[in-house]
């Protein structure tokens, strides 16, 4: 059956009730109130005033659509199953001397929202116009309707002139300038040591991969791949979210981890995160800590099933994880299905994660639902 056809047959099913979905189908297409295929890929949720907003990269058809040509898609729902439609929350725009010009790479857009200032805040992976990955930096916008609009602000590669709470510069071998090939067998104590640390502090800090935290005392972080993707950094934001607070640490150095997504559960901090192989699958790692801020302890892979399941994520990787509405000790693991050749038929596995001795696991199911 063609994709046309799956196409019509679900488009005219979901008419047929008011609510079509009463369960996840991971891996599946997943169709909203216009029946159209999500397209919100790389995204998280934000809960506000009784529903749920979906925020996520708006792809196009080829491999054009890992660039922006687009914006930041917003959907809002009330049951996670179904999802309305609610337009670009962000556009990007058609002024070349404007960052976030058409054709620039924003990636894992993340909203919160902030009830000192009453505005929503989204933070993402911002990279300049023709320059590959080179610039990673994080771009800031804000809105006063959770919908949007959204205002571009700046973009930014934090923590420029600070040093991160667990490293002492004063101790560190600062012998090595330039790292060696990763095959050396010093690679990682290099890496560990700060030579990307020590290249990137006046300039500030690379930030790739990210996502966002909201504590429960309304303490943001900011979690990014740093470093060349070698270490993660957890940021803790100001007050008001709109910019880096100076504090924060490295973790996980020298695991090459992306893709972080925190949830806390039970006083812990637990991360689902990835390892760097460029849109290809590949096993996705746990860590837990006391504090955002850590020390953060590597748990292993949470997947349980095939050979091929748990090499690759279930064909996944991880974008967020979203505590279950209603329910205690319950989370949902959100992953993207990456087809880069055709950007727009990437698809999204949803998971149940569950515990095991307080350690994540994740299994997978055909359909389910909470």
């Amino acid at each position: 059956m063609s994709r046309y056809s799956i196409f019509v047959i679900a488009f005219f099913s979901f008419f047929s009730c008011n609510k079509c979905y009463q369960s996840f189908t991971p891996g599946q297409l997943w169709f909203d109130n216009n029946g159209v295929h999500i397209n919100a890929h790389g995204g998280g949720i934000l809960e506000f005033n009784g529903a749920y907003y979906w925020f996520g990269e708006h792809k196009i058809e080829g491999d054009a659509g890992n660039k922006a040509q687009i914006g930041v898609h917003c959907y809002s729902s009330t049951d996670l199953y179904n999802w309305k439609d609610e337009g670009i929350a962000l556009s990007v725009v058609d002024d070349s001397t404007s960052l976030i010009v058409k054709g620039c790479i924003i990636e894992r857009p993340k909203v919160i929202y902030n009830a000192s200032t009453n505005k929503f805040v989204m933070w993402f992976h911002h990279e300049l116009k023709g320059k590959g990955y080179s610039a990673a930096m994080t771009g800031l916008a804000i809105g006063d309707k959770v919908t949007g609009p959204y205002r571009y602000v700046k973009s930014v590669n934090p923590n420029a002139g600070v040093w991160p709470q667990n490293y002492n510069p004063q101790t560190a071998d600062t012998s090595i300038v330039n790292p060696y090939k990763r095959k050396d067998p010093q690679w990682r104590e290099y890496v560990e040591g700060g030579v990307y640390l020590r290249r990137d502090f006046n300039k500030g800090q690379m930030a790739r991969d990210m996502t966002l935290f909201v504590d429960d005392d309304g303490t943001a972080y900011h979690i990014h791949s740093s470093e060349n993707n070698q270490t993660l950094h957890v940021a803790q934001l100001t007050d008001d979210y709109l910019d880096f607070s100076g504090k924060y640490s490295r973790v996980l150095s020298g695991e090459s981890n992306e893709a972080p997504a925190i949830f806390k559960r039970k006083g812990q901090y637990y991360m689902i995160s990835s390892g760097c192989t460029g849109w290809s699958p590949n096993p996705a790692r746990s860590a837990v800590a006391p504090h955002p801020l850590g020390p953060w302890k590597a748990l292993g892979n949470p997947c349980k099933g095939s050979e091929e399941q748990v090499s690759t994520t279930f064909h996944s990787q991880s974008t967020y994880v979203l505590p279950v509405p209603g329910k205690e000790d319950a989370f949902i693991y959100m992953g993207d299905r990456w087809m880069p050749e055709n950007a727009i038929d990437g698809s999204y596995v949803w998971l149940p994660i569950e515990f095991e001795d307080d350690q994540p696991v994740m299994n997978w199911q055909d359909e389910w639902s909470y």
